[in-house]
């Protein structure tokens, strides 16, 4: 690893949830953890894919949870699409379908219903409608572009697993021919603004992630050491099916859950 002898030139880059809440409950260990992260002077950022809060009120709610989170830590795949959109659709015609608040897409562009330039899917969830999808669908078929705030396929609940938007986006860009960018997670754009975000090269950061995919291999293919917990949306499946590939990465390390990583660090860092 990359790291200098400073702690500060080293970084944790957390996915939320399913590491430290499960349905905005706290999971064992997370107050802890993130505490001892910031003890340690190591620097710290949170990178969600989750659509359905802001990073303001994920802040808050993490607060409710026991967990200590600045806002200014916090990557949401909404607030890197809307960089995106101003950089690449400035002053263009969007359509938004989201199953979450648009604060974070900021402005700099016009959200519309009706001929867009640009198709955004957010979060999945009950906006996605058969009406609704059935409107983007058409939008593709004119050859509107689609971006995609992520591509996750589930998320986990307290009441179990529940679909995401990647697998609409699949079965429309199959359909249609349409081919999405995607903004958040797995994406390496995120991993790589997140460790802007704390000053450091990716190669300085260790990403913690419940999905073997789209947190902790994509974090390593972005330059990361890669943490997998087995929490959230984890499954044995998942993590058996990258391990059976021989030419596929696989975690650098797996954990029981975030409370083992201040454990698993200081062994990795050689910390006292």
């Amino acid at each position: 690893m990359a790291f200098g002898r400073d702690r500060r030139e080293r970084g944790v880059l957390f996915d939320i949830d399913g590491v430290l809440v499960t349905s905005w409950e706290p999971l064992p260990g997370g107050a802890e953890t993130l505490a001892w992260v910031r003890e340690q002077g190591v620097r710290r950022a949170f990178l969600t894919n989750t659509t359905s809060k802001t990073a303001a009120q994920i802040a808050q709610a993490l607060g409710a949870a026991g967990l200590d989170v600045d806002v200014s830590e916090i990557v949401t795949a909404a607030r890197l699409t809307g960089e995106y959109l101003r950089t690449r659709y400035g002053g263009r015609r969007v359509h938004v379908l989201t199953d979450g608040p648009e604060d974070d897409l900021g402005d700099g562009f016009e959200t519309v219903d009706a001929d867009p330039d640009v198709v955004v899917l957010g979060g999945a969830g009950p906006a996605f409608t058969h009406d609704a999808l059935s409107r983007v669908f058409e939008f593709l078929l004119a050859g509107v572009p689609v971006v995609a705030m992520h591509r996750s396929m589930a998320w986990a609940t307290a009441q179990g697993q529940r679909i995401d938007t990647g697998l609409y986006l699949e079965g429309l860009c199959r359909a249609t021919g349409v081919t999405p960018t995607v903004i958040g997670k797995p994406s390496p754009v995120g991993f790589r603004t997140a460790a802007d975000l704390m000053g450091l090269d990716p190669s300085a950061v260790v990403m913690v992630g419940d999905d073997v995919r789209a947190d902790v291999l994509a974090g390593q293919v972005a330059g990361m050491r890669g943490v997998l917990v087995r929490t959230g949306k984890f499954r044995q499946a998942a993590l058996d099916a990258v391990e059976s590939d021989e030419f596929g990465l696989v975690p650098d390390y797996v954990v029981d859950g975030v409370g083992d990583l201040p454990g698993l660090l200081m062994r990795v860092w050689g910390l006292t």
